[in-house]
């Protein structure tokens, strides 16, 4: 008997029994803590003391309860899940290879076929299927080659924090930004200080330098991260406003203009302020995993709590969309549609809005 997350198929690391989960490659953001770690203790142990007894002793204890927000915040990014969706099943493969062939007479095959969705604000979206999780990815998924994951409102793959940021931990990667600017800002104020008091004691303010050359270093690293990471935090305030993702923006998805139609986005609640709270204060949704499931020898699987349980993985893929946006006709996937392959429709989900 094993846990579900021993046979994901996707490049995470799982850590704590599929508690945790991080990207493949995590190299950059170990380079990252130790950056951050080595600035800070750098000004604990040189500038503080001194400004201490100058100024305030609250300085270093503002700077401490920065720094722990900045580690928490990075470790919250890199190890939540951003929003992996489940692969397909093997029946639901051929739920969907035999729907082609009975709703179409010019069938194409799986890994070319889209299906619309029409939304509420009558916004029709086309659905694209990934051939290598096998499901028809809802809006504003995309696939991540370096997880080899589809990731629920796909932002972008970040090296420096290791993982994806997503639907789950985007929260999380913008107070990361925001608290790890501020933390430059705040050492880089007080290196100046520092070394502005420290030549009222001096001869000249080489000498003030030379009786501190750790604050230097400390004030160079902070001036060139702050323009990096201050910059990346004003342009991820600018895309919240407007209630889109990197990915979104940088392929131009909403207000462009397609076959003289202007694409308008259909998730933005046309006020910035609004936008704001919904993403970064709304509920957070569960993750569409259960990691720590376990798996009997006959496939069986036992849930470790006692949760709600869908009979495939398809359901929580349907449940991704608010109710309104799940209206479709014809020969598109209607959202009361329960798998023919279920035998169980008692254990369905309510329906949850998670964009």
């Amino acid at each position: 008997m094993v846990k579900k997350w021993e046979l994901i198929e996707s490049k995470n690391r799982f850590y704590c029994d599929g508690r945790c989960l991080s990207g493949h490659d995590i190299g950059v953001f170990i380079l990252a803590i130790v950056l951050i770690s080595i600035t800070s203790g750098l000004f604990f142990a040189f500038d503080c003391p001194y400004l201490t007894t100058r100024l305030s002793p609250a300085i270093p204890v503002f700077a401490a309860i920065l720094f722990l927000c900045v580690i928490c915040f990075i470790f919250r990014t890199a190890c939540s899940d951003p929003g992996i969706l489940p692969r397909g099943t093997s029946d639901e493969i051929l739920y969907l290879e035999r729907s082609n062939v009975a709703n179409s007479s010019h069938s194409v095959a799986l890994p070319g076929r889209t299906i619309e969705v029409q939304m509420h604000t009558g916004h029709v979206l086309q659905l694209k299927f990934c051939s290598t999780c096998k499901i028809f990815r809802p809006p504003r998924v995309s696939h991540c080659s370096l997880c080899n994951a589809c990731i629920a409102n796909f932002d972008h793959h970040c090296p420096w924090v290791g993982n994806c940021v997503g639907l789950r931990n985007y929260r999380y990667f913008y107070s990361f930004l925001f608290s790890l600017s501020i933390l430059c800002l705040y050492i880089l104020s007080f290196n100046i200080t520092n070394l502005i008091l420290r030549s009222q004691d001096k001869p000249s303010f080489i000498d003030a330098i030379r009786d501190t050359p750790a604050t230097i270093v400390q004030a160079i690293i902070c001036f060139f991260s702050i323009w990096s990471i201050g910059g990346l935090w004003g342009y991820h305030t600018y895309l919240i406003c407007r209630s889109i993702t990197t990915n979104e923006d940088i392929k131009h998805t909403w207000n462009s203009s397609r076959h003289g139609v202007t694409v308008k986005n259909p998730f933005s609640k046309g006020n910035g302020c609004v936008n704001c709270f919904t993403t970064l204060c709304g509920p957070l949704p569960p993750s569409f995993l259960d990691l720590r499931a376990t798996i009997k020898a006959d496939g069986h699987i036992n849930r470790v709590k006692n949760e709600p349980m869908s009979t495939t993985n398809i359901e929580p893929i349907i449940q991704f969309q608010p109710e309104d946006n799940r209206r479709q006709n014809n020969n598109r996937i209607h959202s009361t549609t329960i798998h023919p392959y279920s035998d169980q429709k008692k254990n369905r989900h309510t329906p949850r809005d998670y964009i």
